[in-house]
This record gives structure tokens, C-alpha cells and sequence, in this order.
């Protein structure tokens, strides 16, 4: 198998296949594009779960770590209460390090007003790289849940921040000292400062309020990844205008340098987002001081469009990320 997440077709025939459903407080459960469970524990009162590796980067792990898991759950509807950690470290380790990792996360918990609630330490031989893992707890009204797997036909796509973002951030920061023989300081600054922008917390308060079907966090695969997970659990197609896409110029240029496609590139901070309300949307959001614009629509069949210009292409499901060829 290939670096990154594994394959649509894999995770169905290899995971998917092999869980059985048994317990009926589980409302959500394993599915493509979904990356939260819901439990339900009282009458309207709906448990969210979710859990996520680092492993793409070990520069900011603690800062990717907490957001990467708050958005998953912010992405479902949920207020996030809480996480557990389990974090691997490599043989050798200095304390110094572990120290600095908990003083990151436990910022962004400080930002996002959630504890830390419980995990695990150790120093392990099965690992060359400290790994994060991340499982994150929220609560919400279940009649207040969204899926990934709620869009509908006729519906519009909004997409806020900008794609690409998450990856690049990682790359200049861990590919600096090459890309500064190419670009300014001031513009590596401006790339590496996009780690600043990684929370969907705030964009997802404005969406529940103005009203939403679905949410889906961009993350491994970039947004034509997400893109492709929203059609594929919501059993439709989408029709989406490549040029309303937004990009950063660091995006472009740093993609550029690295011959990676900005679409393809892992985007946490990025959210997608299916609504009837799609204009009023972009207009709460940009009142917020989040950049936001319509790219698309919800499509009846399976067919997944990208459009530039007089070219059409077809999206397929997600492979491996784009960060992977760097890093």
C-alpha cells in the first residue's frame, strides 16, 4: 500500500467490511468521508467522537495535533469538550521535547477552551518519529448533528481559507533553508504563518447558525480529496469551478518549486461546507474576517466535475497526499 491514508476501495474491502454494527446508541459509525462517530446518551443528547495521527510532520506536532481533531468534531456540529492523547517517542528523546510539544498543545486547548483530558506516554523502539495521536470528545443536540453525508441536490458548496494551506506551512517550515535560496524571508514567514489559520471552529459556529447539511474538514488528499469524500458519502455528484477555488500565492509558488498539485495538498484550516444558503453564507463568514466563496453545486448521479474553463475533469477517489513526494 502507498504513504498516506489507504485507498477508498481498500478501506472498504479491508475495514469496513470486517465491522459489524451492534449497538443502537451508535448513530454514526464507520463511513467514507466521515470523520467523527455520534453516540447517543439521553434524549436528544448525542455523544461526538473522533481520533487522529500526526505523522506527516514533526515541527508544530503539538499545534497540528489538537486542531486537526477540534475541526473534526467542530465539523459534525459538535462544541468540543476535551481530548486524549497518545503520544509515541522515538528512542533518544530529550525531556525538553516532550515538555515543548505539551506546552503547544495545551495553547491551542487554552485557544479553543478544551482540556486535556486523559493518554498515554512512551518511548518505543517501534517508532523513528514522535507520532500524536489525538482522540477528541464533543457534545451537541441531536437534532443539531451534521454529516458529512448530508448534502442534496441543487445545494451550493462553500469552501473557506484556502487550499493547500495546512501543507504548506509544513513544507516551508520543514524545507526552509532550501526555498529561502529561491524566496524572501518575509515570504517564507508569510508561508510558515499559515499554521495560524488551522482551527475550523470559528467557521463552523457561523455555519450551524446560518444553517448547513454538511460540513467535511479538508484534510489528507486536499479538497479535491474532500470534495470527492462528500459526493461519495452522500451519494451524489458536484459540479466545481476550478477558478473560484482559493489559493495563497505561497500556495502556488511553493507548489510550484515542488511540482505539487495545491488541490491535492492536505488543507486543515480549510473547511467545505453544503448549504441553501449559500451567498448569506460567504456573507457571515467574511463579516467573521474568514475568507469564504461558492465554488460549486450538488449534482443528481455520481458524476464529480471539476470545470476550468472549457475543460472538464472527472474527480477520482483520494491518494496518497501531495506532501508525501517533499517530505
Amino acid at each position: 500500500m502507498n504513504l498516506g491514508k489507504i485507498s477508498e476501495t481498500v478501506l472498504k474491502r479491508s475495514v469496513f467490511n470486517q465491522i459489524e454494527h451492534r449497538r443502537m446508541e451508535v448513530l454514526v459509525g464507520p463511513g467514507i468521508g466521515e470523520d467523527c462517530s455520534v453516540l447517543e446518551v439521553a434524549e436528544d443528547e448525542v455523544i461526538v467522537l473522533s481520533t487522529d495521527p500526526i505523522t506527516g510532520t514533526v515541527q508544530d506536532i503539538g499545534t497540528y495535533a489538537v486542531h486537526i481533531t477540534a475541526n473534526d468534531i467542530a465539523s459534525n456540529g459538535a462544541e468540543i469538550i476535551g481530548i486524549m492523547l497518545t503520544i509515541l517517542l522515538p528512542d533518544n528523546t530529550e525531556e525538553q521535547e516532550l515538555r515543548r510539544m505539551m506546552q503547544d498543545m495545551e495553547a491551542v486547548c487554552a485557544k479553543l477552551n478544551i482540556d486535556i483530558i486523559g493518554g498515554h506516554t512512551e518511548v518505543t523502539k517501534a517508532v523513528n518519529q514522535p507520532i500524536v495521536t489525538v482522540t477528541g470528545v464533543g457534545k451537541m443536540k441531536r437534532s443539531d448533528m451534521i454529516k458529512t453525508a448530508g448534502a442534496k441536490s441543487g445545494q451550493e458548496i462553500v469552501m473557506t481559507k484556502w487550499a493547500g494551506l495546512e501543507g504548506t506551512a509544513i513544507i516551508a517550515a520543514a524545507k526552509e533553508a532550501e526555498l529561502l535560496t529561491k524566496y524572501t524571508p518575509s515570504f517564507l514567514n508569510g508561508a510558515k504563518n499559515l499554521i495560524n489559520n488551522l482551527s475550523v471552529v470559528p467557521e463552523a459556529m457561523v455555519a450551524r447558525a446560518v444553517g448547513v447539511t454538511s460540513m467535511h474538514d479538508v484534510t489528507e488528499g486536499g479538497i479535491f480529496g474532500a470534495l470527492w469524500e462528500i459526493g461519495a458519502a452522500s451519494k451524489v455528484g458536484l459540479e466545481v469551478d476550478l477558478r473560484k477555488i482559493l489559493l495563497r500565492q505561497e500556495t502556488v509558488e511553493i507548489c510550484e518549486y515542488f511540482d505539487l498539485n495545491p488541490y491535492m495538498l492536505i488543507s486543515s484550516g480549510c473547511m467545505l461546507m453544503v448549504t441553501d444558503k449559500a451567498n448569506l453564507l460567504v456573507d457571515r463568514l467574511k463579516a467573521e474576517g474568514i475568507p469564504a466563496a461558492v465554488i460549486g453545486r450538488i449534482t443528481e448521479g455520481n458524476d464529480r466535475i471539476i470545470i476550468n474553463q472549457e475543460e472538464i475533469r472527472f474527480l477520482e477517489p483520494p491518494k496518497s497526499d501531495e506532501l508525501y513526494k517533499v517530505l
